[in-house]
């Protein structure tokens, strides 16, 4: 073999390891970024699901004057308490401890999660629950006091939920957004954390007399009927 072709070899068999040695890199790289690409959609999944539903309802956390002013109004009421939209937890682990038994719906099994551990390291676990539930598929016949988060898009189609729904010795706290045609009874804070307060029997009333008033008018444009 002449010395010309030992070093064309000699090239030829370099190239090819570079080549390798470069697909295999490459390989490596392909495989960390798919498993941080499914990594993140692990991590976010369950924050970004909730808003791909008909109505979105976003985890923000209360701030402490919301708090504040949610027990402000309901300090004179007992009984059970529900969050609908229970976010981390915050609002029913303070209705524990002022005595209500408590508890909250979320969509987030992370958030719900958080939620139960701490309750836990804050001694009331044994007075609240958490589930994870869409706010629609629940009924809320059974609470007394209802505490929502809510967001525009959603509250009049609440407002026939919980109408039909609560007792009427419930009373309904609404922050951040009112309810768009209840009448609220009275209300805390400022701005941002502003609170509504409304009385199921009022709401109830209404709602009830609304009904009436409409079946009442399509009967009386209705066309008589002659034989």
């Amino acid at each position: 073999m002449s010395k010309e072709e030992i070093i064309l070899q000699s090239a030829a068999h370099s190239d090819s390891s570079t080549g390798r040695s470069s697909s295999g890199v490459g390989l490596v790289i392909t495989g960390l970024l798919g498993g941080a690409v499914v990594g993140l959609y692990a991590a976010t999944a369950p924050f970004v699901a909730p808003a791909l539903r008909k109505v979105c309802l976003p985890f923000v956390p209360a701030t402490t004057e919301q708090v504040q002013n949610v027990f402000k109004v309901l300090r004179a009421r007992t009984g059970n308490l529900v969050d609908i939209g229970s976010g981390d937890g915050r609002i029913v682990i303070a209705a524990a401890k002022h005595g209500f038994q408590a508890c909250g719906f979320e969509l987030n099994p992370w958030l719900v999660c958080y939620s139960r551990y701490k309750a836990w390291r804050e001694g009331v676990h044994h007075s609240t629950s958490f589930y994870i539930s869409d706010l629609w598929k629940v009924s809320f016949a059974q609470y007394s006091n209802v505490v929502i988060f809510g967001v525009p898009q959603m509250m009049d189609q609440l407002e026939l939920k919980l109408a039909s729904e609560l007792p009427s010795s419930a009373k309904v706290v609404a922050c951040r957004f009112p309810f768009p045609t209840w009448v609220p009874e009275h209300t805390a804070g400022e701005g941002i954390d502003t609170v509504w307060v409304y009385d199921a029997k009022t709401f109830k009333s209404d709602q009830q007399h609304g009904t009436t008033e409409k079946t009442t008018s399509e009967h009386e444009h209705m066309p008589d009927s002659h034989t």
